[in-house]
């Protein structure tokens, strides 16, 4: 598998689009970084460009990559080679390379100018987006065969998760403002990756108070041990299940 891996990294590295990506994140963390000194602001700047193009370039780019591999792939499984060991490899290789060019496009800026606990937060965040937005372009790409198709279903995901869920969510607590609705907007955030990290994002930022008394709730959640434990169980779940799902049907796909 460690073979198969390399071979995966190697093989992204030749396309440079890691590279681009890579200077495309530190040329952003870098404009921010010197527009405001506030660490706080430039976290919140941050967090709004990582929320909706880190989810988006993993999605195309995990599904692009698939299919721009899919004949090594078949060669691969016509080998004496395990499945899973094939799919992961692929898998990872996509993962390590986009977390890589967050870690190195915004860790680099932040290492020259300075960072605080959101910002860390923010890395983190930004990873766990990468490996769960790959993980649905795959199980897209192992769904069909169609690659217009599975391009199209990714980013139908992506929508989802960054803007159609949103404006479910606020249509709720409007529709049902005079009823305390907080234990219900927590179950909510925990049904969206994206929205789970945003409010793990804001809650570093201690702007709550500007969010009301669900701002209050989530703050005393989110600051909680046992709080902090289930928000990171479930995007670990999130990490997950994705990922497990489409390697199963991966493993039972004619090619």
């Amino acid at each position: 598998m460690l073979k198969l891996l390399k071979y995966a990294l190697y093989d992204i590295l030749k396309s440079r689009f890691a590279m681009i990506y890579t200077v495309f994140m530190i040329l952003v963390a870098v404009s921010i970084y010197q527009v405001s000194d506030d660490l706080s602001k430039v976290s919140l700047s941050l967090m709004n460009i990582m929320i909706m193009i880190v989810p988006l370039i993993s999605a195309v780019f995990a599904t692009t990559h698939f299919y721009n591999n899919l004949e090594f792939i078949e060669l691969m499984l016509a080998q004496p080679v395990k499945r899973s060991h094939v799919f992961l490899s692929q898998l990872f290789a996509v993962i390590l390379m986009l977390s890589l060019s967050i870690m190195i496009g915004f860790g680099l800026p932040m290492l020259l100018w300075g960072a605080d606990t959101s910002l860390i937060t923010l890395l983190a965040v930004g990873v766990i987006l990468s490996a769960v937005f790959a993980g649905f372009a795959f199980l897209a790409s192992v769904l069909t065969r169609d690659k217009a198709k599975a391009i199209g279903i990714s980013l139908g995901l992506w929508i989802y998760f960054s803007l159609v869920y949103d404006g479910f969510v606020l249509y709720l607590i409007y529709s049902f403002a005079d009823y305390p609705l907080e234990k219900v907007t927590l179950g909510l955030v925990m049904l969206n990756p994206v929205d789970l990290g945003r409010i793990l994002m804001l809650m570093q930022l201690d702007i709550s108070a500007l969010m009301g008394y669900t701002g209050a709730f989530f703050q005393k959640f989110f600051s909680s041990s046992m709080g902090l434990l289930i928000a990171g169980g479930t995007l670990a779940l999130w990490t997950l299940l994705p990922n497990l799902f489409a390697m199963r049907v991966f493993k039972k796909r004619d090619f």
